[in-house]
């Protein structure tokens, strides 16, 4: 092997190692800086190629952005509070619908926002739900696994939810409204499996009656929240039908996502305009200035994004790509073969390489395959599912997962692996077997119908 691709390999084995130990608390933005600035030095991706990385990435880390930033006006307002003292009244002091409502709370914010938003701020909320209904530590632990397994697996319905989806889609050259249409169904069964699997396993720990709310569930109780603005909910005095006619325009402004996509319009000229309606709105109604959310915007997401796409398009090009081409190609030859095949892998190399680098990789392989269209994409969605879901099995799959981790941490709830690991061997792998049968079938009805 090359020194040129030695140095490549180091270098992507190098950043991950810093992403998954971040010393001091590193933001994993820094490690893909310096991993991507080693390798343009070392020539390996050209110019051109930069050119071609920055419309792949740029596009969906704007609209990951966006909708971040919809869901922290949202915070700011205490809109998410509001939703939890929604659940602890409905949840009617039992300890079993709350486990289903937490869940549906969880599925929910990934859906309309994305994977990390919904970890970031449902975590919290949680934490101090479970709290205040003065629940010991191990009768919590099903509601925070359920609810962190879910909010990760959530993105796989529809691809605008999780960035490295969206960046696959550039690469696959296929729309959002296409992939929806392919892979809402099959992946909706799947997490309906796995949060059945997920009752079925803490169904004995869970507590049949809550105890009594120590203190009301409102936004001042939630002080601690990270993301709280100094003045929240309790003092906006925000109406319940102001915050249902919140809840329909995001509604509306994900809806309008898919018909973009459909309409060949950039998703993330429709993702920027709902931020920039929802921060106005704010501004002008509540006289709240849209700085404080605009610091708190993930801005990194654009050098994380684009420093490990840099990477990956390296180790791509030092022959990775065509390796995994010649040991996969005689087992996509059918439809039934690609799907299983293709997710397998990606469960794999997810939770080895972390899912963003691996779906990367992976889809990158798949372009230079000579296959027929459909089972191309079939592949591709098949990779998603073990991208998001397969990437689950351990800690070190999912970025969401390992800040899920640090939230705990911080909140003085420590998780060690063992116990993860304990719950995600019995629900991940069925799930991932059971979502990509239901793929499979439902694509094959698609075909049928002459719907695809």
């Amino acid at each position: 092997m090359a020194i040129i691709e030695l140095l490549i390999v180091f270098t992507f084995f190098f950043t991950m190692m810093l992403i998954y130990w971040h010393p001091k608390g590193m933001h994993e933005a820094i490690p893909a800086a310096i991993g991507a600035a080693i390798i343009l030095v070392s020539g390996a991706v050209s110019f051109s190629n930069l050119i071609n990385i920055s419309a792949k990435v740029s596009g969906a880390a704007v609209t990951i952005i966006s909708t971040f930033i919809m869901a922290l006006v949202l915070e700011s307002i205490g809109f998410f509070h509001w939703i939890a003292a929604i659940l602890a009244e409905r949840a009617n002091g039992s300890g079993i619908r709350l486990f289903w409502y937490t869940n549906a709370l969880c599925f929910l914010m990934t859906l309309f926002f994305n994977n990390d938003g919904s970890i970031i701020i449902t975590t919290p909320i949680l934490l101090l739900l479970l709290k205040s209904f003065q629940l010991k530590k191990h009768q919590q632990l099903p509601y925070l696994i359920s609810g962190a397994l879910v909010a990760t697996a959530s993105s796989a319905p529809i691809g605008v939810s999780n960035m490295v989806n969206l960046i696959s889609l550039k690469i696959i050259d296929m729309s959002l409204y296409l992939q929806t249409t392919m892979m809402f169904v099959p992946s909706m069964l799947g997490l309906l499996f796995l949060v059945g699997m997920l009752f079925a396993v803490f169904y004995k720990d869970l507590p049949r009656t809550l105890p009594p709310l120590s203190v009301p569930i409102t936004p001042l109780s939630f002080y601690q929240h990270p993301l709280r603005h100094s003045e929240g909910y309790d003092y906006l005095k925000i109406s319940e039908q102001k915050m249902k006619g919140i809840l329909l325009f995001v509604l509306v402004m994900r809806v309008s996502l898919f018909v973009a996509s459909y309409w060949h319009i950039p998703v993330e000229w429709v993702a920027v305009t709902g931020s920039v309606l929802l921060l106005g709105w704010r501004w002008y109604a509540l006289q709240m200035k849209p700085f404080d959310v605009l610091r708190k915007a993930p801005w990194h997401i654009l050098i994380f994004a684009f420093g490990m796409y840099i990477i990956v398009y390296g180790l791509n090009g030092a022959g990775l790509g065509h390796y995994l081409v010649q040991q996969l190609q005689p087992y996509v030859s059918n439809l039934f073969h690609a799907i299983f095949t293709m997710g397998s892998m990606m469960s794999i190399l997810s939770n080895v390489f972390n899912n963003h680098p691996a779906l990367m990789i992976g889809t990158l392989t798949l372009t230079e395959m000579r296959i027929d269209p459909l089972i191309l994409k079939a592949a591709y969605l098949a990779m998603i599912i073990g991208s998001d879901i397969g990437s689950l099995l351990l800690p070190t799959g999912t970025l969401a997962t390992l800040l899920w981790l640090h939230i705990l941490q911080k909140y003085r709830y420590p998780l060690p692996w063992s116990t993860y690991t304990k719950i995600s061997l019995l629900v991940i792998p069925p799930t991932v077997l059971f979502t990509l049968a239901m793929l499979y079938s439902w694509i094959f009805f698609l075909s049928l119908v002459h719907l695809l």
